[in-house]
């Protein structure tokens, strides 16, 4: 919500050294959300002036229409001489009024206007369009054409309000208030303590039989209805500068003089407002349910296929706009510009709508508009009168129009809602002692009236001062334009922030001895900690993905990981489903950052991923009156998808940089597949590394990762290099490398105790071992033989060596030399044990995988 500070004057009395920047602090302090404080008009310094066109001569010869004119600027230019300046512009004649900016002057951002030749002319000055004074759109993205009774040579900048603060305010879901200027200024008047001239407290005249016939049949949806109708209005009259120019401030842009005024009131007022043509409402206006596959054409140019649950206004014909969302086409006012379709009488609506029903109905048509940001967020259903008189009040005084006599509403009876507070509630709840009077205080400031219960002023006058049992309670009804005040905590909170939420005292919760992290927390961490050691970088992402992801990772289509869990109401229409990997995610940052040029990356995750269940069920409703049952939660979890924890890393560019030290290297699969180990051994799990296939890998470079817990092997992930068919789909670098892990099977898998270095006083006696196995046999196995049968002497085993070559090895072998190291934790080992340790590893890896000694 943007909110000038001029309009916001108008109804407190601020003190005059006030600055934007002082409110935004007030109302920080208060508990709104203040983003920035924009300077309208920063830098800008005249001569502006205002200018009448006295003649125009079009320049030929060159690529794109230039005109030169001469503008009479009155004595502002010193001489009183017609002004000579070049424009490109068409939108306006002999005879406008129009904003010229003079030699000396500077526009804002720093622009210095000086007198120039040009197109073989000298140009003494600039005639502005609103862009070039940061005024904001105002449809025409041309040269502003001023009304013809602007006084030539007036200053232009306190005629268009140029200089101006402006509050950006993001205003939360629930203060639906706060998007009007009537909202922020109760807020801004509580926070300064002053006064408040609330613009709705305005005489309205009540309902009477003559007013514009509606009929609404959904109460539920639409328990309030006013309709106002307004004759005679000028074709010709137009917006006048002062309200375009708050319109524009807020962010709105100027349309013609009957939209104009609704959008003035809205946002003034905080209450949606919609003008129908008169002329073109056929009957009685309704408010009902669409019919399942109705038909309307909205105000955007948009034909809307209905839905059964779609609020909608109606005449005779059917729907002629979609209940505080947007109007119809067949209704729709007409643009000042098009006189002779100019709409004359008006019927005003102002109305109060269901938030839930407008807040469907904008998403299941993907249209959200200004009107329906306000109902989803609670609107006052007690401003719609006054809005609508506001409306009527103002299409008089500036298209000369009559007020018909006529008043229709139509209401829907309830009673305001009431809240049974004890006194010391938001004390309880703050951990400070506000007091009684503080409490009753605060609460009116806001709007609500407060009474002591029954009880209460029993107590007190019987003399005992409370009531009974020491609870002193307060009755608080609450004000109709706050609908999030539903119960005492809402109104424990008014309070605390209003009492400064920096007043409040910072204390440390104590937690009992033992409690803290968790064994699953403590491992997600030590995972976090050891892949951040080995040089990747964490980079969390949103668990949405769309179905096409499948695809571009190559998997097959029976695949489990294609069964994903739809969102009902996604964030995006583009990724409906939650991930069942993380690799989407984390491939498209390292897509998006080697796109802005850091192209040697190493990213990890570790999340939640989510598999729904084979057999799919509905939850229920848990109870909030009391806390749920045991079995009320396992009913509740039953239901939802599993959600594994996941690790994942990817790898493209250099692994090691290359310097004066080396020439670096690539990152490879073998990377990939290290940092799978690096989780491994965090887990305290013992990973098997084979050679397998699957999806996105390469499927000469893909290891398949596999663990052994209670005595079943399970597969847990894959790593390697990516297939070039993926890195294309992708659109990732050459040679990315990827590796995922289910972290949750690993913890199961590990001992779950973190194992501190065994370190001894002895030597250590290193043995190098070469044999020669066929080529399809993995490492892996030979290494598992050697590590098994050297027994427990042997400390590390190391593969540093493999070498390929037909002729000295014979056809289809190859080389692996490994690096044992052996030492004893009592002793220092001697060669015949070193050695007998060898051979026996070497024996057990011949007698498994055919193994010879290389000669």
């Amino acid at each position: 919500m943007r909110v000038p500070l001029s309009w916001l004057r108008e109804y407190v009395d601020l003190p005059a050294t006030e600055t934007g920047r002082d409110v935004q602090a007030k109302l920080i302090s208060a508990g709104l959300e203040v983003e920035t404080v924009e300077q309208l008009g920063d830098g800008l310094k005249g001569p502006l002036v205002v200018g009448r066109v006295l003649t125009i001569e079009e320049l030929e010869g060159f690529k794109k229409p230039i005109r030169f004119c001469t503008v009479d600027v009155g004595t502002a230019n010193g001489t009183g001489e017609p002004q000579e300046i070049v424009c490109g512009a068409r939108n306006f004649a002999v005879g406008d009024k129009v904003v010229v900016v003079l030699p000396g002057a500077v526009l804002p951002g720093g622009f210095s206007i000086s007198a120039r030749k040009t197109y073989g002319k000298t140009s003494h000055g600039m005639i502005c369009s609103s862009d070039e004074l940061g005024m904001g759109s105002d449809g025409t993205h041309g040269i502003i054409v001023l009304p013809p009774e602007t006084e030539v040579g007036k200053d232009a900048i306190e005629l268009l309000e140029l200089v101006d603060e402006v509050l950006d305010i993001a205003v939360t879901a629930n203060r639906g208030d706060c998007l009007s200027i009537r909202g922020v200024a109760r807020e801004t008047a509580i926070a300064y303590g002053l006064p408040l001239r609330d613009p709705a407290l305005i005489d309205v005249p009540g309902p009477n039989a003559f007013g514009y016939p509606v009929q609404v049949t959904e109460p539920i949806g639409c328990d309030r209805f006013t309709a106002r109708t307004v004759t005679g209005l000028s074709p010709e009259a137009r917006s006048p500068i002062w309200l375009q120019r708050r319109l524009q401030k807020v962010g709105m842009r100027p349309i013609s003089l009957a939209v104009d005024v609704t959008n003035y009131v809205m946002m003034e007022l905080g209450q949606p407002l919609h003008a129908y043509d008169r002329g073109l409402v056929q009957g009685t206006i309704g408010v009902r349910r669409a019919a399942e596959g109705e038909k309307i054409v909205t105000l955007d140019g948009v034909e809307r296929t209905l839905h059964a649950e779609d609020l909608v206004i109606t005449d005779d014909r059917g729907p002629i706009g979609l209940a505080g969302v947007m109007g119809g086409a067949d209704t729709e006012i007409a643009d000042h510009d098009d006189v002779e379709k100019a709409t004359s009488d008006v019927v005003i609506e102002a109305a109060h709508f269901d938030a839930v029903a407008i807040a469907r109905t904008a998403r299941r048509h993907k249209l959200s508009s200004e009107a329906s940001r306000r109902f989803e967020r609670g609107v006052d259903p007690q401003a719609g009168a006054a809005a609508a008189q506001r409306t009527v009040d103002l299409l008089v005084l500036l298209a000369g129009g009559t007020a018909e006599a006529g008043v229709t509403e139509v209401i829907a009876p309830s009673a305001p809602h009431t809240i049974t507070v004890a006194a010391d509630h938001p004390d309880r709840v703050a951990g400070v002692e506000y007091g009684r009077e503080t409490v009753v205080r605060r609460l009116q400031e806001v709007g609500c009236d407060v009474y002591g219960s029954p009880a209460a002023w029993n107590a007190s006058l019987g003399g005992g001062g409370r009531a009974t049992g020491g609870q002193d309670e307060l009755i608080v009804t609450v004000p109709s334009w706050r609908p999030d005040l539903l119960e005492q905590n809402d109104l424990a909170e008014e309070v605390i922030r209003l009492e400064g939420y920096e007043n409040l005292p910072s204390t440390l919760p104590r937690p009992r001895s033992g409690r803290g992290l968790t064994h699953r927390q403590r491992l997600h961490r030590r995972v976090g900690r050891a892949l951040a050691g080995a040089g990747y970088v964490e980079a969390p992402n949103y668990p949405f993905v769309g179905e096409q992801v499948f695809d571009q990772l190559g998997l097959a289509a029976d695949d489990p990981a294609r069964r994903a869990v739809r969102l009902t109401n996604p964030l995006n229409d583009e990724e409906p489903a939650l991930r069942t990997s993380l690799l989407p995610g984390l491939l498209g940052a390292l897509r998006r950052n080697d796109g802005r040029g850091a192209h040697d990356l190493a990213l990890f995750e570790t999340g939640l991923v989510f598999l729904p269940r084979e057999e799919q069920g509905v939850a229920g409703h848990l109870p909030v009156d009391r806390r749920p049952t045991d079995a009320e939660i396992a009913a509740l979890d039953a239901v939802l998808p599993e959600q594994p924890r996941h690790v994942a890393v990817v790898l493209a560019g250099a692994r090691e940089q290359a310097g004066w030290w080396g020439t670096g290297r690539p990152a490879d699969w073998a990377d990939a597949v290290e940092a799978a180990r690096t989780v491994a051994r965090e887990a305290g799990a013992e990973l098997i590394v084979r050679s397998g296939q699957y999806g996105p890998w390469h499927p000469g470079r893909c290891a398949e990762l596999a663990v052994v817990a209670d005595g079943t092997e399970r597969v847990v992930g894959h790593a390697g290099e990516l297939h070039p068919r993926v890195v294309k789909a992708l659109g990732l670098p050459a040679r990315t490398c990827a590796a995922e892990l289910d972290l949750d099977a690993l913890e199961r898998a590990g001992d779950g105790v973190p194992q501190a270095p065994s370190i001894s006083a002895f030597p250590v006696a290193t043995q190098d071992v070469a044999l020669v196995v066929d080529k399809p046999v993995p490492a892996a196995e030979v290494e598992a033989a050697l590590r098994e049968g050297a027994g427990d002497l042997l400390e590390a085993i190391r593969l540093f060596d493999v070498y390929v070559n037909d002729e000295h090895l014979g056809d289809g072998k190859k080389s692996l030399a490994y690096a044992l190291r052996f030492r004893a934790a009592d002793r220092t080992l001697t060669v015949d044990e070193a050695s007998a340790a060898r051979d026996a590893a070497i024996a057990l890896a011949g007698e498994r995988t055919g193994a010879v000694l290389r000669g």
